[in-house]
Order: C-alpha cells, then structure tokens, then sequence
C-alpha cells in the first residue's frame, strides 16, 4: 500500500476535511490526514499524508508558514473576514487620510515576537469544544492571547477601493499564527478597523505551492512525495549500511558517529533509498522511534469522477 505526502491546492469553498475526505477516495485508504487547516475561504496549500506517511505530519505542522493575502482597511468584522457580520465601518474620510509611513509603521509593529489574541471563530479548543462552535451556538469567546513569530510582513501593492483601503500582503510566520488576527489588529491600530478578504497559503516549511495539484487534476500515486524525500526535507538525514537497516527495523539500537548537533529525529535511510524509520541520537547509539514498515503493492480500487466543488 503507497505512502507519502501528498501536496493540494485547495480551491475556495472547500473545507480541509472536505480535501481529507475526497484524497480518501482517490487513494483509496481510509489513512489520509493533514498537516495544518485552511479555512473554506482560503486558498493554497495543504500538505496531506497517504497512509503510513500520516506519521510525518507531526514534523509538518510546526513548520513555518507563508500566505499571500488581502487585508481590508476601513471595517471590522464579528469573524476578523469577509464572511463574518460588520461591526464598525470607517468613514471613507478616515480610511483616505491612512498614511504609507503609518500603514509601514502598524504592519513593523506586528512583525517580529508579538503575542496575539486568535480570532474568536478559530479551531482551537475550549474545554473540548471548537471556539468556532461555541460561537456559532450563540456563546461569547474571547480567547486568550499567546506569543506568536511573524518573520516577515511586507505591503505588496495598497488599492483605494469603494471607501476601503485593500493592502495586498506577504506573510511569513510561525506555526499557530493567524493572518485574521493581523488584520484585525493592524486596523485596530490605525483607528479604522479591518478584516480579510483574501488568504492563500503558498508553503509550509520545504513545501511550496509550485509543486501542488488542485483536487480535479491529482494523480495521488504520481504525484506522491515519498516517505524517505519526505522525511529528509523535514529532517537531519542517516544513511544507514544494509545491516544497519536490519538491526533498526528489528528495534535494535545501532552505533553511529557522535554528533551534537542531533538533537531532534533524524531520519534513517536504508542503501535502497527506503526510510526505515526516525531514530534519536544518544552518545554513539541512535534509536529507533519509530518504524516505516515497507509499503505493500496497491490494491486496485474503481476510479472516480470529480464531483463539481
């Protein structure tokens, strides 16, 4: 049975279980995760592993992010998006008096460590519940702030557009920020308001956009990133001798040169190119943490058409 991650551009509208579940019928497997929501509204890049490769995810989610988004200056919203209620709205005499210089300022201020307060709507989890089903139930969540790294916020090109101010954006961040929430904040911070009218997701740490398929045109098995690429753009890599890959395949520990700088899972690879599993470095051993069993040969499964999104 194949394995692998697998790389989609998701099209607006559909929702990441929406991807999860229409890759399960291409692949045929019920074993298809993925590494990192988008939102029905966003665009891009989703990284999906196939079966065994579900394991790798983990080593994705933490991974930095980019997106290339509209923020709108000049109205807030009850979910910081084009898809929530208007809250406040700026008159066009406020929004026409925005500054470059404070714009560059407001967006210098969210760059770096900050710490930001998600949006209300988002997917984390409130005494076990969705903080975006809590919402929608009608209950008031206000979630607390936590730090986040935004490596790079750059104004690409800013459109005056019907009272609005539109700033096309690229952001590069770390894992568990939240682009809403940027501009949410940079309008809270020029007294006008703003929300988002565009996200699109273009990596995802060694992940790139360039390289994904949209859900009509995949080939699952083609287009398949295998476990052992997949695992070395992610990783430290181990080149293991054949009774090396044995000896780690039965659980046994193996020696190696000692190396400080390992300190996280390193990824084993077997002389035929396979990954034989993710191994920890202690001293002169390193040990196995977790195992890829080979994969299987693919049982055949009837094609489908692509339902219309």
């Amino acid at each position: 049975m194949t394995s692998g991650l697998l790389l989609i551009d998701k099209a607006q509208g559909w929702t990441s279980h929406d991807a999860v579940a229409r890759t399960r019928r291409l692949a045929g497997t019920r074993k298809v995760g993925h590494a990192g929501t988008l939102d029905p509204m966003a665009t891009g890049l989703l990284v999906l592993g196939i079966n065994s490769s579900t394991r790798l995810l983990t080593y994705v989610v933490g991974q930095g992010k980019e997106y290339l988004a509209t923020i709108r200056l000049g109205q807030a919203t009850s979910t910081d998006d084009a898809e929530g209620d208007s809250l406040t709205r700026a008159t066009a005499e406020a929004v026409a008096a925005i500054t470059p210089a404070a714009v560059a300022a407001g967006m210098a201020d969210l760059t770096g460590d900050i710490s930001q307060q998600p949006s209300a709507v988002s997917a984390i989890k409130v005494d076990g519940k969705r903080a975006y089903a809590r919402v929608r139930a009608g209950e008031d969540v206000q979630l607390l702030s936590r730090p986040v790294t935004v490596s790079e916020f750059a104004l690409l090109s800013s459109t005056p557009r019907d009272g609005f101010l539109d700033l096309e954006v690229r952001v590069e961040c770390g894992s568990g920020t939240y682009i809403r929430a940027l501009a949410r904040d940079l309008g809270a911070a020029l007294g006008v308001g703003g929300h988002l009218t565009a996200l699109r997701r273009t990596r995802i740490g060694p992940f790139s956009i360039d390289d994904a398929a949209t859900l009509e045109q995949v080939d699952v098995v083609a287009a398949l990133i295998s476990p052992a690429d997949a695992a070395t753009r992610l990783l430290a890599r181990l080149d293991l001798s054949a009774e090396q890959a044995t000896d780690l395949g039965h659980g046994k520990r193996i020696t190696v040169e000692p190396d400080a700088t390992r300190t996280g899972p390193v990824a084993a690879i077997a002389p035929d190119g396979r990954l034989v599993g993710l191994v920890e470095y202690r001293g002169d051993q390193a040990k196995s943490l977790l195992n890829f069993p080979p994969d299987l040969p693919d049982q055949p499964h009837q094609s489908e058409s692509t339902p219309a999104s």
